[in-house]
């Protein structure tokens, strides 16, 4: 009998920080299975770090041109890694295979365990489109969002100031919040979530870490949308 052929995962980050993108493939190497290639990619163009209206909008833009590249084909499923979930829906409809977002691939891992669960994000501008996804989802009654009150390049780095402040921000969601969950609502915090659950004894969730979980999943299923 043949072996099938490795399942092959595309990760785009919408923005341009390389060094995000190497993170994030870094981080996917203790999620994914030997078996699977996984690709991260970023824009040529672009935001280095999404925070704002204007940032998503441009951001947006050059996302679609990568899409319809010829760099995002041939892949089983794509993840989308910004916790905006940036021109999800329309991405799904334009690609055949699955199309996975953080956000809400976050909220699904969140909703799964017991308590109320807290997004901790980055800038303080992220808050009002946070809440805004926890409606559209349907999860805005088991959630809280707390911001930091960090950038995203900042948050992506390994600087004292940037870790304590997201530590106090995950101690105000529990002791204010009664959060039993936390979820990291923002790319540039992939990889601190081990850390952060041996520091403070309850779960943290990282979304990149999520979504590559459950594009797999979908992926090992050959599921194709009819062109």
């Amino acid at each position: 009998m043949n072996n099938p052929p490795p399942l092959r995962l595309l990760l785009i980050n919408p923005n341009t920080n390389a060094a995000l993108t190497r993170q994030m493939q870094q981080v996917a190497g203790t999620t994914i299975s030997a078996e699977t290639e996984l690709h991260c990619i970023n824009p040529p163009a672009g935001p280095y770090a999404i925070e704002c209206k204007a940032d998503r909008d441009a951001a947006a833009i050059q996302l679609q041109t990568l899409v319809n590249s010829r760099a995002c084909q041939g892949y089983d499923a794509l993840i989308l890694a910004c916790f905006d979930d940036i021109e999800l829906q329309s991405l799904r409809e334009s690609m055949r295979v699955p199309v996975i977002g953080l956000c809400e691939a976050a909220l699904f891992a969140a909703r799964a365990l017991p308590g109320r669960f807290a997004i901790v994000t980055t800038v303080h501008a992220a808050v009002p489109g946070i809440r805004s996804m926890l409606t559209r989802y349907g999860a805005s009654d088991q959630a809280c969002v707390h911001a930091a009150g960090i950038g995203v390049a900042e948050a992506a780095g390994d600087g004292a100031q940037a870790a304590e402040k997201i530590a106090a921000c995950i101690r105000t969601a529990i002791e204010q919040d009664g959060a039993k969950t936390i979820v990291l609502g923002s790319g540039g915090l992939t990889g601190r979530a081990a850390d952060l659950q041996r520091s403070f004894g309850l779960p943290v969730i990282d979304p990149v870490v999520s979504a590559l979980a459950l594009a797999e999943s979908l992926a090992r299923l050959q599921l194709r949308s009819p062109t």
